[in-house]
C-alpha cells in the first residue's frame, strides 16, 4: 500500500523537508546569521508558557501582587534566555574539512571546524547528520572565546561511488532549555566510497609472464609466487614471506629476479562470480591483499586498465577505479 496513505503526516513532513533542503545553497563554509538560524520553543518551553498563563490568571483573579511579581520575573527570565539562546548560535562559523574516502558499509567520519570570533564562550552546541528518521546522533561541544574547535560526526554510505555529504544540522538549547535554536547546512563536498572488500576472498590469481619473459613460474594455492631464497641482511621486510616463516621458523625472502619475470594482474574476468558488485568486492579485497604483501599488481576492468605498480598512491588509484567504474 502507498506510504502516503498509511502515514500522511510523515509523508507531508518528508516532502516539505526535501523541498526546503533543495532551496539551501551548497557550501563547505557557512556563517550563521539571522537569515539561516531558526528558533522555536521546546516542550519544557511550552510547559513554562502554560505555567506563566496559569500564574497570571490566578494573580488577576485574586489580586496577588507577589503573584504578578513572580509571573513577570519568570517571563523576563524566559525572554532573556531566548535572546541568549539565539545569540549562542548566531555568528558561529562552520567549515567542513575534506572527507577521506571510505569503504561501503563503514562509517564515514566528517570533521567540522566551529569558529568563534566573539569574546565569550559559546556553550552547549550540538552537531549531527540530519536524519530523515529524526534519530540524529549528536556531538556536543563548547566553542572557546575567539577560538575554534573540531567536531566529528559520521554517516554510513551503503553503496559505492561518489556521494554528496548529507545535510548537517547544528543546534543549541543553552541556557534554560526552553528554546531550541537550530540551522540546516548543505555541504558541497563529496565522499568517494570504495566497494566493500570481500570478507574471505580466495587467494590472489597466478602471475602472468611478462612479454619476452623466460620461464613461467608456478603459483601456489596461497596466491604467492614460488620463488624464494634465504633471507639476506638488508632485505626489506615487505619481501619476507611470513607464511613460510611461520611454518619453518626460518627467514626467507622473495626472489625478486624471478618475480620480475611475472606480472600480477587483478582481472575482472578472473573473479569467478557472475554478480558485478560481488566481482568488484573481490577485486577490492585482492587489491588490499596484494598491497599488504608488497607485490606489484595491475588492474583490468571493462574499458579500463591500470598499469602494474605498488604503494599507497597506486592502491588508492585502483580502489578509485573500482568505486567509479
Amino acid at each position: 500500500m502507498n506510504t502516503a496513505v498509511l502515514h500522511p503526516v510523515g509523508y507531508v513532513r518528508r516532502r516539505f523537508r526535501q523541498w526546503w533542503q533543495a532551496r539551501l545553497p551548497l557550501t563547505d563554509t557557512m556563517t550563521l546569521t539571522q537569515r539561516n538560524v531558526y528558533i522555536l520553543p521546546t516542550r519544557p518551553g511550552f510547559m513554562l508558557g502554560a505555567t506563566l498563563l496559569v500564574l497570571l490568571v490566578g494573580s488577576i483573579n485574586y489580586q496577588l501582587n507577589l503573584g504578578y511579581l513572580l509571573t513577570f520575573l519568570l517571563a523576563g527570565c524566559a525572554v532573556v534566555g531566548m535572546h541568549v539562546c539565539h545569540a549562542t548560535l548566531r555568528g558561529l562559523t562552520l567549515a567542513l574539512m575534506p572527507p577521506a574516502p571510505q569503504f561501503a558499509g563503514a562509517s564515514a567520519p566528517l570533521s567540522v571546524v566551529l569558529g568563534n570570533t566573539r569574546k565569550s564562550v559559546r556553550y552547549g552546541i550540538g552537531l549531527a547528520v540530519l536524519d530523515t528518521t529524526h534519530e540524529d546522533h549528536w556531538s556536543w561541544t563548547d566553542v572557546p572565546a575567539q577560538g575554534s574547535c573540531t567536531v566529528q560526526v559520521a554517516f554510513r554510505p551503503e553503496r559505492r561511488g561518489l556521494h554528496r555529504v548529507p545535510p548537517l544540522t547544528a543546534e543549541t538549547r543553552f541556557p534554560l532549555g526552553t528554546f531550541r535554536v537550530w540551522t540546516v547546512w548543505r555541504p558541497a563536498a563529496q565522499v568517494l566510497v570504495y566497494p566493500a572488500p570481500e570478507l574471505q576472498p580466495p587467494p590472489l590469481p597466478p602471475g602472468e609472464p611478462r612479454g619476452g619473459g623466460a620461464a613461467v613460474l608456478r603459483a601456489q594455492n596461497s596466491g604467492e609466487f614460488e620463488g624464494v631464497r634465504a633471507y639476506r641482511r638488508g632485505d626489506p621486510l615487505k619481501l619476507v614471506v611470513w607464511k613460510k616463516v611461520a611454518k619453518s621458523d626460518e627467514l626467507v625472502s622473495r626472489d625478486t629476479l624471478q618475480a620480475q619475470r611475472m606480472e600480477l594482474w587483478l582481472d575482472d574476468q578472473q573473479c569467478g562470480v557472475a554478480d558485478r558488485e560481488a566481482r568488484l568486492s573481490r577485486l577490492a579485497a585482492w587489491v588490499l591483499q596484494a598491497d599488504r604483501l608488497g607485490q606489484d599488481y595491475g588492474l583490468r576492468l571493462p574499458g579500463l586498465q591500470v598499469a602494474p605498480g605498488a604503494g599507497e598512491a597506486h592502491k588508492r588509484r585502483c580502489l578509485e577505479a573500482l568505486a567509479l567504474c
